[in-house]
């Protein structure tokens, strides 16, 4: 770094102005020079871009058309404004996501294109949710590795390169066999079995690594099974915890492809899309830790089916197992241990079984008096 030392010397002496000139120093704007860790120097710093309370994030939801970057964009709108943030993907998106908010398409594999957006929309904030669920990425090791690891890669560095405040999700699934399960803490051994595990360990040791090596905003939770009204389930291992409302308004039957005894933490979106607000929000000086857990119930397919059917007793449970996916379960966690993240920045959920249950069949009964209507 000599030279830009010896610039640095040069310019302050510009604005210093000459001894004996009678000169005064003068006011210029400057831009601080950051370079790409692909590019990193050893001496290299990055922090995270800050902003006054008065001024909103502009923020980049890369995959944001599945369940969680459309719900997130909907909210964040609401705080930040409708045109602060910005949903990618690399599918077309249906009329009405099209036209509630800006959208972009954006391959998180093409390194160029990504960085373009981000330079061109003046981003703040990523949010990165493009990634193969656990059932899906099994069926295509090669792509998941693809998409959750080299893409990973491309978001941290440009993250890093701009200093943005940067939002990686992770799940129970990374978690292994050898992980305590009932309940799993923050900090304990991962081994997980799935390429989708894998990717997701990797991703929390590279973004501690990225945040402690160049001052990276790195910020991570590891989801439950999220579990919302509007979306069709995207071939993960909770998934029927989803499914079983669809198939209950429709047919009154359900085939669960787990065990009925299968215990596994679980999350209305709501609940999940304010944590990952309130996360992003927090001041970095309250974080004693980049990845926490989050947590709001736990519960297998047969204490969800008996919570259902107070509500609706004709319908009928059948149990069908996947054993992929029962493999899968019985290697995550029976239960989150969340008191970091209810400790350090006031994480608190809203929605137990209960709530749940009524919630989702109050969205599934307006939508069904809605149609017979139309």
């Amino acid at each position: 770094m000599p030279v830009i030392r010896t610039l640095s010397k040069v310019a302050q002496q510009a604005l210093l102005g000459t001894p004996g000139c009678g000169c005064q120093p003068l006011t210029v704007a400057v831009r601080s020079i950051s370079f790409s860790p692909r590019q990193v120097t050893s001496d290299a710093s990055f922090h995270s871009v800050s902003f006054s309370e008065t001024d909103h994030p502009k923020v980049l939801i890369t995959g944001g058309l599945g369940q969680l970057g459309v719900g997130l964009a909907k909210l964040l709108r609401k705080r930040f404004g409708k045109n602060n943030v910005i949903l990618s993907d690399i599918r077309k998106p249906s009329s009405n996501v099209y036209h509630s908010g800006p959208f972009i398409y954006s391959d998180i594999l093409d390194y160029k294109n990504l960085r373009e957006i981000v330079v061109n929309n003046r981003i703040t904030w990523l949010v990165h949710y493009s990634a193969l669920l656990s059932a899906v990425g099994e069926a295509n090791v090669a792509l998941a590795r693809s998409v959750n690891i080299t893409g990973l890669h491309n978001i941290l560095d440009i993250a890093a390169e701009h200093g943005l405040r940067l939002f990686v999700p992770s799940t129970i699934g990374a978690f292994g066999p050898t992980s305590p399960r009932n309940p799993t803490p923050d900090l304990c051994v991962q081994r997980p079995r799935t390429i989708y595990g894998v990717s997701k360990v990797h991703a929390e040791l590279m973004g501690e690594y990225y945040h402690h090596r160049y001052g990276l905003d790195f910020r991570c939770l590891r989801y439950p099974g999220i579990i919302s009204a509007d979306s069709q389930p995207g071939g993960g291992t909770t998934d029927y915890a989803v499914q079983i409302f669809h198939d209950a308004i429709k047919t009154g039957k359900f085939e669960c492809n787990l065990k009925p005894d299968t215990r596994l933490p679980m999350m209305y979106i709501d609940d999940c899309l304010r944590a990952t607000l309130e996360v992003m929000e927090a001041p970095a000086d309250t974080l004693s830790m980049r990845t926490y857990n989050i947590n709001a119930m736990s519960f297998t397919p047969e204490e969800l089916a008996q919570e259902l059917q107070k509500q609706m007793p004709e319908l009928e449970v059948t149990y069908d197992v996947d054993h992929v996916r029962q493999a899968i379960a019985d290697s995550w966690p029976m239960n989150f241990d969340d008191s970091n993240a209810r400790k350090d920045w006031g994480w608190k959920h809203d929605y137990d079984l209960p709530e749940l249950v009524q919630t989702m069949l109050n969205y599934f009964g307006a939508e069904t008096r809605m149609a017979r209507a139309n």
